[in-house]
């Protein structure tokens, strides 16, 4: 330990602590704008710039080690001057029509200038080169706003190691984009929206679905249908004051009812359903392996209810439910497609079913049914242009809405959320169980699947602690953990004391680790889960901002009390799921079942 002096007080920090990092510890306050937590410290704003004892220049508080015996200053008349000339500079070359700007009352780059009493700049001159990238159907880019603090490049290439934004050119001509002039919706981009949760401006934002949603509400002609999926329920309060980490499932089902959707779901329906179809495509990929190695015959495999057409036995399986990692798999490993689980992601399996299922059963034309998402992700506005996801020739989901954007809806509609009431989701897609509420974080999908597979086979359930897989569960980048196949049933000896390896991993750099692995032929895993999002869907690109790993944390918790209290926590025991397949579907793989459940995958350019 070391002993220090920030503005006249003595404060005790570690050896190679920055003056930042130690003043925040110490609820010293010295702004910052590039700075990202513990991700992207580069000092490039200079706006923590501090007065140092014995240097010549100010430093840069965010990058600057302490030592012992040193001296900080953090807000001399020289250190504010220095921060409201900066601030200036940049001002010159941003927009100043704040109020119309998607991101006027929780921009960080507007609360520095209230920080630093910064009203308008006295700098004018050239400004840089602007332009609007609409072209991806998920993320808009618009350089007009953007203030070079690099978050995104460190985002996209740090934690997610796609590398679709870079700085292009040089100086004043300095541009955040992809490389080679090329657009977002060309480039190698899995439209994850992580850029979007980091960048302090409206620079990169998601592409807008709330006029096209509006517009079908006020459709008489139209029935709007909306779903909502797992993770929103866990941080959309945060929109409206609330602590993060606050449930408020019935007060969003209450808002979006106010809004004038005529029929509420809940995607966790179907995310119970996923687990029925996933867990039984592992089974019958497992079944097709003891086959291929004689351990099984023909009388065998139909003693087990599996599809009569067995996959081929690609192992590991990996989970499909989430877009931006089906992209990125597209784009990086497309020789390794076969290893996805071909289950479409839980709010395309309920679009499919209310534009069949549902629409049948009630006398209704989907042509007239308006099927909107609210999801925490920006990578399902691309998913759903996926023409391979298609159903019955229509567009299976029609709009979605990310968490912020349904968040300006309920503000736009006037909608006191705080104080409504509960109210409970439709019928007959608004049954789940504790399993599809995990689906909102990492280790989620994998341990609701788990607690389907594993009583299955055994018909005990899994041998954990409140069913909880205690070595999946966490935001670590990957997890891994075993299950033991003992005392299985007659049915399914040829899994009996197997030791079954899972890996979970969450954000796409620990997705390549595993895909190499892969790739090298040195995986020990039978089942894989992978989320696009760092943490999963809890962070996902469309959930409020900022998420920091304690809000991150806070989330976790929220999802995890959704599902304990819940009264069923298996998705095989839903009881609206089982008679799904009584009445329509008939049992999981069925050929119904693949042609509205499950899909297919393409291969993409790397460049």
């Amino acid at each position: 330990m070391i002993h220090l002096s920030i503005n006249g007080q003595i404060v005790e920090a570690q050896a190679g602590q920055t003056i930042l990092e130690v003043a925040r510890a110490n609820k010293i306050l010295i702004p910052t704008l590039c700075h990202f937590n513990q991700l992207h410290a580069i000092g490039s704003c200079r706006i923590c710039s501090v007065e140092v004892a014995g240097s010549k220049t100010l430093m840069a508080a965010c990058v600057t080690p302490v030592s012992d015996g040193m001296v900080v200053l953090s807000h001399t008349a020289k250190v504010r001057q220095m921060r409201k000339v900066l601030y200036e500079l940049m001002l010159s070359d941003h927009p100043a029509d704040c109020l119309h700007c998607d991101r006027n009352g929780c921009c960080e780059f507007q609360d520095l200038g209230e920080v630093l009493q910064v009203k308008e700049s006295r700098f004018v001159g050239k400004r840089s080169k602007s332009a609007i990238d609409d072209s991806s159907p998920a993320i808009v880019r618009d350089t007009t706003k953007c203030i070079l603090c690099r978050r995104c490049v460190s985002t996209c290439n740090e934690v997610q190691g796609v590398g679709a934004l870079n700085a292009q050119n040089r100086g004043f001509a300095t541009e955040i984009g992809p490389g080679g002039r090329e657009r977002l919706g060309t480039a190698v981009c899995t439209y994850c929206g992580q850029c979007t949760t980091v960048c302090p401006v409206d620079a990169l934002h998601e592409k807008d679905s709330v006029t096209a949603v509006w517009q079908a509400l006020s459709d008489r002609y139209r029935k709007t249908i909306v779903q909502t999926a797992p993770a929103v329920r866990a941080a959309l309060g945060e929109e409206f004051g609330l602590a993060p980490g606050t449930l408020v499932t019935g007060k969003m089902v209450s808002a979006l009812r106010q809004l004038g959707f005529q029929v509420v779901f809940d995607t966790n329906f179907t995310a119970d359903l996923t687990i029925q179809e996933e867990g039984y495509e592992l089974l019958s990929r497992l079944a097709a392996l003891a086959k291929q190695q004689g351990r099984i015959d023909d009388r065998q495999l139909a003693a087990l209810g599996l599809p009569h057409h067995l996959p081929d036995p690609v192992l590991p399986m990996i989970t499909s439910c989430s877009p931006g990692w089906i992209k990125y798999a597209e784009h990086f490993h497309g020789d390794l497609l076969a290893h996805l689980s071909t289950c479409r992601s839980p709010h395309m399996m309920l679009g499919a079913l209310t534009k069949t299922w549902y629409a049948q059963n009630n006398g209704l034309d989907p042509t007239e049914l308006y099927v909107v998402s609210i999801m925490p992700c920006t990578a399902k506005k691309f998913e759903i242009t996926r023409p391979e996801l298609k159903t019955c020739g229509l567009e299976t989901v029609d709009a979605v809405l990310t968490t912020r954007e349904l968040a300006r809806m309920i503000r736009e509609a006037g909608i006191d959320f705080a104080n409504l009431p509960d109210s409970p989701f439709d019928s007959p897609m608004g049954e789940s169980t504790g399993a599809a509420a995990i689906f909102g974080t990492t280790g989620g999908v994998m341990e609701a699947a788990l607690r389907t597979v594993y009583e299955v086979v055994t018909s005990r359930p899994l041998p954990f602690e409140n069913l909880h897989v205690q070595p999946i569960v966490g935001l670590d980048r990957i997890k891994t953990a075993s299950i033991r196949f003992e005392n299985v049933l007659p049915a399914w000896s040829f899994l009996e004391g197997i030791e079954a390896s899972i890996a979970v991993t969450s954000g796409l750099s620990g997705a390549s680790q595993l895909m190499d692995e892969i790739e090298s032929g040195t995986s020990p895993y039978v089942f894989i889960e992978v989320m696009g999002c760092p943490g999963g869907c809890l962070s996902g690109g469309g959930q409020p901002r900022p998420t920091t790993p304690e809000i991150r944390q806070l989330r976790l918790q929220a999802i995890y009390r959704e599902d304990e209290g819940k009264p069923l926590r298996k998705s095989h025991d839903n009881p609206d799921i089982r008679k799904l397949y009584e009445v329509f579907l008939g049992q999981p793989g069925s050929q119904l079942a693949h042609e509205l459940l499950h899909t297919t995958y393409q291969r993409r350019n790397k460049i």
